[in-house]
């Protein structure tokens, strides 16, 4: 379903916002920094903590949810969007980063692997994953709905569990992973910027 109404929302224009509906969407926040630590399964990231928004971005009834967060992550440089649920076996990406705007509903998401954190997500949050970052879906309202981005130019898509890829390879890979040039909800100036410098 999700994926007809984005291919008529893409066609149409209808449900979507424009560039300049964007800042009357956002509401500045501060970011929650959540260090998570390889535990020697779960690489996690050795430079960045994960970000979490508490509800940055306000979801009105004449937008679709799910377009909202593709057009402000487009603007931001963050592409290859998608809509979806949140995998519920650990996994990570070892090539790019990763945001996560949760459209519709509501989820606990392990983040970190076995020494990481579970954290409650409602409509309105995004998290913003550094290469590396173990993630799973605990738990979910019927309704979950997700959309998830990546910088723009960002490489090639992985997403091994850890038992499926070599630790210590993939610990050099996430090393090399670059900071994005935007922060996916707030741009250039975003506090993205200034937390992974």
């Amino acid at each position: 379903m999700e994926i007809v109404k984005h291919a008529i929302e893409k066609a149409t224009g209808a449900g979507r916002p424009g560039s300049g509906d964007l800042p009357a969407l956002l509401r500045r926040r501060n970011p929650h920094l959540f260090r998570l630590k390889d535990d020697g399964e779960t690489p996690n990231n050795p430079k960045w903590p994960l970000v979490l928004y508490r509800s940055p971005v306000l979801l009105r009834e004449e937008f679709d949810p799910a377009a909202v967060f593709e057009v402000l992550f487009a603007t931001n440089g963050w592409t290859e969007s998608w809509r979806d649920g949140i995998y519920d076996f650990l996994h990570f990406h070892t090539h790019t980063h990763e945001v996560l705007g949760l459209a519709r509903g509501s989820a606990r998401v392990e983040f970190g692997g076995a020494a990481g954190s579970a954290i409650s997500l409602k409509a309105g949050d995004v998290v913003v994953l550094p290469a590396g970052t173990g993630h799973r879906r605990l738990s979910a309202s019927e309704d979950l709905l997700v959309v998830g981005a990546y910088p723009a130019h960002a490489g090639e898509y992985d997403q091994p569990r850890p038992s499926e890829v070599d630790h210590a390879q993939a610990a050099r890979q996430i090393a090399k992973v670059k900071p994005p040039g935007t922060d996916p909800v707030f741009g250039k100036d975003g506090p993205l910027i200034d937390v992974w410098c």
